[in-house]
């Protein structure tokens, strides 16, 4: 199978590769860098292995720095004790870092990389779907706090993704579910051909890497022409405010896109009481996430969520603000919906 190769415009612009056995790239990306270090989870140490013997046969001086797996590693302890983990390597601004695994492990690897020595380069390489279409593409990296998700971060692109689809062969069924939420996202923003794609295979399994390219040339043209995320890359969001209050409140025990399959509901009810999507499309968003296999109900404290909504990166000041549809395929923000309107979208997810 021919890789997939899209490139991401702006300053430095980078490929995010697509396909199997896409990893062995990576020693060409890398090419003339003296060190590297190559953060991944316990899960992933074959993996890591792997990209550790094909730096050093490129001449670079790799070596392997676990973490621990999922959202546990995005902590100021454990970034904290990688950082100690570059000093002793003697990883320089001229060197480099890989991240290995999901999204929690590439943010995790980027936030380093923005911090270590005011900047060094980075490598992403996604083992799952939701790193592969969201996490490693785009710049954005970020740890989590006791006040919610990635609120301390830096906006640090890749000089290149590598999405290795046969890392997905092993990938249990539940985490490939949760990565179709960020690529149906992508339908329903920007591309109705993905939305068209998952109807008719609602596991994404025929069309998987037609369903990644698709969902990372969306991100890619969002983020060409909006890196720091102050206007079209904010639209991406859709479905996530919600979603990270989900997260948040639930202490990161659901996935990330089992919630955002919530917010995507959530989101399409809320604007139909806002006047601004039809009944018709906001049907669709609910018929095609339950098909997938994605929750649209969730079982929780409203008032709450909505205290945790209010600490969401795409507020501003007291206004709560909602990316939202105008008809699929057309974004928009809502700013300060009426209560009733939040009132009635929670109705329609509420699992009572």
């Amino acid at each position: 199978m021919t890789a997939h190769r899209i490139t991401v415009a702006g300053d430095r612009p980078y490929d995010v590769v697509i396909g199997p056995g896409v990893q062995v790239e990576l020693g060409l990306v890398l090419d003339g860098t003296a060190r590297a270090a190559v953060v991944h989870s316990p899960a992933l140490a074959a993996a890591a292995g792997a990209a550790v013997e094909t730096l050093q046969q490129s001449g670079i001086a790799a070596e392997a720095v676990v973490v621990p797996d999922g959202e546990a590693a995005k902590t100021a302890e454990v970034a904290a004790r990688t950082w100690e983990e570059f000093g002793r390597l003697g990883l320089t601004r001229s060197d480099a870092v890989v991240g290995i695994g999901g999204g929690a492990v590439t943010d995790l690897a980027g936030f380093l990389a923005a911090t270590w020595l005011r900047g060094v380069r980075v490598v992403q390489v996604p083992t799952s779907l939701l790193g592969m279409v969201d996490a490693a593409v785009g710049g954005k990296t970020g740890i989590n706090t006791a006040a919610g998700k990635n609120l301390v971060g830096a906006f640090h692109p890749p000089i290149a993704v590598l999405a290795d689809t046969d890392s997905l062969a092993g990938l249990p069924a539940a985490e490939f579910r949760s990565g179709l939420a960020e690529v149906v996202k992508c339908g329903f923003i920007a591309d109705g051909r993905v939305l068209d794609l998952l109807e008719a295979d609602p596991t994404g399994r025929a069309d998987t890497a037609e369903l990644i390219a698709r969902a990372v040339q969306v991100k890619a043209d969002a983020v060409g022409e909006d890196l720091y995320d102050t206007g079209r890359r904010e639209f991406l969001n859709y479905g996530h405010t919600l979603a990270h209050a989900i997260e948040r409140v639930e202490d990161f025990r659901w996935r990330h896109g089992e919630a955002v399959a919530v917010g995507l509901v959530f989101a399409a009810e809320l604007a139909v009481q806002a006047g601004r999507l039809s009944r018709t499309d906001a049907d669709r968003h609910r018929a095609l996430v339950e098909a997938m296999g994605l929750p649209t109900r969730y079982a929780g404290d409203w008032a709450q969520l909505q205290a945790v909504m209010r600490l969401d990166k795409k507020a501003r000041g007291a206004s709560l603000r909602f990316v939202v549809l105008d008809g699929l395929g057309r974004p928009g923000i809502l700013t300060d919906p009426d209560q009733a309107w939040l009132d009635a979208a929670w109705a329609a997810v509420e699992d009572a």
